[in-house]
C-alpha cells in the first residue's frame, strides 16, 4: 500500500520531466516573439547615416559649407580653405642674430630639417586660397586655385556654396584642368554667385576647342578678364574677336581683356582688330607675349584713327539712320497734328465749295423772282462777303482757336526733338514754361541709359568713301615682345599723332581721348629706332602714372 500510495506522490516531487516541459514551451515563444519583432541593428560607433547635400544649408562660411558639402558627396580627402599667404617683408640679420647662428646643435638642425620637409610637403596639398575683407570669415573676397584638378563635381560643390558669398568679387584658376565641358559647367554657375563679382582668371588651362569666348557673351557681367598662358592662336583670336563686337552685337560690359603668353599671330591680331573696330567698352587690352608681326600691328594701329567703312557697315549705318527717323516721327506728336490739320483743312475747303455751290444756285433762282435793282443791292452784299471771306481764309475755324491740349502737345513735341522748327499757328506764343516742360520720368530713364551704336557717331565723306574716327576708349594697349618691325611701328606713330591733334581739336573735355599707355617695347627694332622715341615723347605727358610721379616729385623739391 505504502509503495502503491508513494507512487502517485513521488510524480509531483521529480521537477526534470516537467520543468523540460515548461521550458520548451517558452523557448517556443521566445522564438514566436523574435520572429514577430526583429531585432534592431545598432550602427558602429562613431558612423553616422549618409546625408544628401541637396539637403544641406550653407552658412555662409566658405570653409565649412565646402568641408560639410566634400563629406555628403562621398569625398574622404578633400582640399581645405586657407588664407591666401601674403609675401614676408625681406629679412635683415642683426648681429645677435648672427652670433646665434655659429652655435651647432646637431638635435636642433634635425628638427628644423623635418619642419621644413613638412612645411614642403604642406605647400604642395591642394588647398582653395581666399582673400577676406576685415578679417571676417564670411566675407570672402577673392578665390584662388592653383595646381590643382577641379572635376565637375567640384563645380557642383561650388554651385551650392559659393551663391551665400555675398562679397565675392574674382575667381582665380590656375592650371587646374579645365575643360570644355567644366568650362561651360563653370559658366553656368557664375549667374548664381553675387553682382559682385566681377574679375574671373583663367590662366594656363588650354581647351581643345578654346571656348573662352563664351565668357564674354551677350549676358555676361564680366568686367576683367584674364586668359593667358591658355595656347590661344589665330583660331580662338577670331571667337574673342567676335564677342567683342560685330556688326549686330557687341559686348558692353567687358572693361579689360588679358591675352597675354599666347599663340596670336597677325590673323589673330586681325580678328582682334575687327572686334575693336565697333566695340566702345573695352578700356585695357594686353596682347604681350605673343607672335604679332608688321600685318597685325598696322590692323590694331588702323582701327584706333579715322578708318574706312566697309560696305556692309556703310548699309548697316543708313538703316540704323532710318530707324532713328522713323522712331523720333513716331515719338512726336507734331506729325500726327499737322496730318490732322491736313485732313480738317481739306473738310473745310469741301464743306466752303458746297456752301458756296448753294448759295449761287439760291441766288439764280432769286435773281430771276427779284427787280433790277434789289438784283444789284444783292450782288452789292455778296461782294462785300465775298471780302470778308477772303481776309479771313488764312484761319480754318480749327486752326484759329486751338485746343489748350493742342498747344501742350507742341510744347511737349518741341522739347523730345530739338530739331524740330517752331509751330507756325497764328496767335500762340509758346512760353518758357511750357518750353520746358517735363517728359515722363521713364522716358527720361531710357534716353539716360540708350546706348549709341558706334555706327551712327559722326562720320567724315572723302572722295566718295565713308570714314569713322575710330576706337578713342582704349585707354591701354600691351604689345611687349612680339615681332614688330620699324614698319609697324609707323602704324602706330600716325595713330599717336592723329590723336593729340584730335583730343587739341576738341573744345569739350569730356568724352574719350584715346591710348594713353601703349608699350612696343622688347620687339624687334632697336631701341634708338627714331619712330620709337618720338612715341615715347608723345605718349610721355599722356600717361597718368608718370604725370602723377613728376607732381610728387616736384611737391618734394618745392614744398
Amino acid at each position: 500500500m505504502s509503495s502503491e500510495q508513494s507512487a502517485p506522490g513521488a510524480s509531483p516531487r521529480a521537477p526534470r520531466p516537467g520543468t523540460q516541459k515548461s521550458s520548451g514551451a517558452v523557448t517556443k515563444k521566445g522564438e514566436r516573439a523574435a520572429k514577430e519583432k526583429p531585432a534592431t541593428v545598432l550602427p558602429p560607433v562613431g558612423e553616422e547615416e549618409p546625408k544628401s547635400p541637396e539637403e544641406y544649408q550653407c552658412t555662409g562660411v566658405l570653409e565649412i559649407d565646402f568641408a560639410e558639402l566634400c563629406t555628403r558627396w562621398g569625398y574622404t580627402d578633400f582640399p581645405k580653405v586657407v588664407n591666401r599667404p601674403r609675401p614676408h617683408p625681406p629679412f635683415v640679420p642683426s648681429a645677435s642674430l648672427s652670433e646665434k647662428a655659429t652655435l651647432d646643435d646637431p638635435r636642433l638642425s634635425g628638427s628644423c630639417s623635418l619642419n621644413s620637409l613638412e612645411s614642403k610637403y604642406v605647400f604642395f596639398r591642394p588647398t582653395i586660397q581666399v582673400e577676406l575683407e576685415q578679417e571676417d570669415s564670411k566675407s570672402v573676397k577673392e578665390i584662388y586655385i592653383r595646381g590643382w584638378k577641379v572635376e565637375e563635381r567640384i563645380l557642383g560643390i561650388f554651385s551650392k556654396c559659393l551663391p551665400p558669398l555675398t562679397q565675392l568679387q574674382a575667381i582665380n584658376f590656375w592650371k587646374v584642368g579645365l575643360t570644355d565641358k567644366t568650362l561651360t559647367t563653370f559658366i553656368e554657375l557664375l549667374p548664381l554667385c553675387s553682382s559682385t563679382l566681377r574679375k574671373v582668371s583663367l590662366e594656363g588651362n588650354p581647351l581643345p576647342e578654346q571656348s573662352y569666348h563664351k565668357l564674354m557673351a551677350l549676358d555676361s557681367t564680366i568686367a576683367h578678364l584674364s586668359l593667358r598662358n591658355n595656347n590661344i592662336d589665330d583660331r580662338g583670336a577670331q571667337l574673342l574677336g567676335q564677342a567683342l563686337s560685330t556688326l549686330h552685337s557687341c559686348n558692353r560690359t567687358l572693361v579689360s581683356l588679358n591675352l597675354g603668353f599666347n599663340h596670336i599671330g597677325d590673323e589673330g591680331a586681325g580678328y582682334i582688330a575687327d572686334g575693336l573696330r565697333l566695340n566702345r567698352s573695352l578700356l585695357w587690352l594686353s596682347l604681350a607675349h605673343n607672335r604679332i608681326q608688321d600685318k597685325g600691328a598696322l590692323k590694331l594701329a588702323e582701327v584706333l584713327r579715322a578708318f574706312e567703312l566697309t560696305h556692309t557697315e556703310v548699309v548697316e549705318r543708313r538703316r540704323l539712320l532710318l530707324e532713328k527717323g522713323t522712331q523720333e516721327r513716331s515719338r512726336s506728336p507734331s506729325s500726327s497734328r499737322h496730318g490732322d490739320s491736313k485732313t480738317d483743312r481739306e473738310k473745310s475747303q469741301m464743306v466752303g465749295i458746297s456752301n458756296s455751290a448753294l448759295v449761287d444756285k439760291t441766288d439764280k433762282t432769286q435773281t430771276m423772282k427779284t427787280p433790277k435793282g434789289l438784283g444789284k443791292k444783292k450782288e452789292k452784299s455778296w461782294e462785300l462777303a465775298k471780302k470778308e471771306e477772303k481776309s479771313g481764309s488764312g484761319q480754318s475755324p480749327t486752326q484759329g482757336t486751338p485746343k489748350k491740349e493742342d498747344a501742350t502737345k507742341a510744347g511737349k513735341g518741341k522739347v523730345t526733338i530739338p530739331e524740330q522748327k517752331p509751330s507756325r499757328i497764328k496767335g500762340i506764343k509758346i512760353g518758357s514754361r511750357e518750353k520746358r516742360s517735363i517728359l515722363p520720368e521713364s522716358e527720361l530713364v531710357v534716353e539716360a541709359t540708350e546706348v549709341i551704336n558706334p555706327l551712327l557717331e559722326p562720320v567724315e565723306h572723302r572722295d566718295g568713301k565713308v570714314f569713322m574716327p575710330g576706337n578713342k576708349v582704349l585707354l591701354h594697349l600691351n604689345l611687349l615682345r612680339n615681332r614688330i618691325t620699324e614698319v609697324g611701328l609707323e602704324g602706330f606713330l600716325a595713330t599717336v599723332q592723329y590723336q593729340m591733334q584730335f583730343s587739341k581739336a576738341k573744345s569739350v573735355s569730356k568724352g574719350p581721348v584715346g591710348l594713353l599707355w601703349l608699350s612696343l617695347a622688347k620687339n624687334c627694332f632697336a631701341p634708338q629706332c627714331p619712330a620709337y622715341a618720338i612715341i615715347q615723347e608723345l605718349m610721355l605727358p599722356r600717361d597718368p602714372i608718370k604725370a602723377k610721379l613728376r607732381e610728387d616729385e616736384a611737391m618734394a623739391f618745392f614744398p
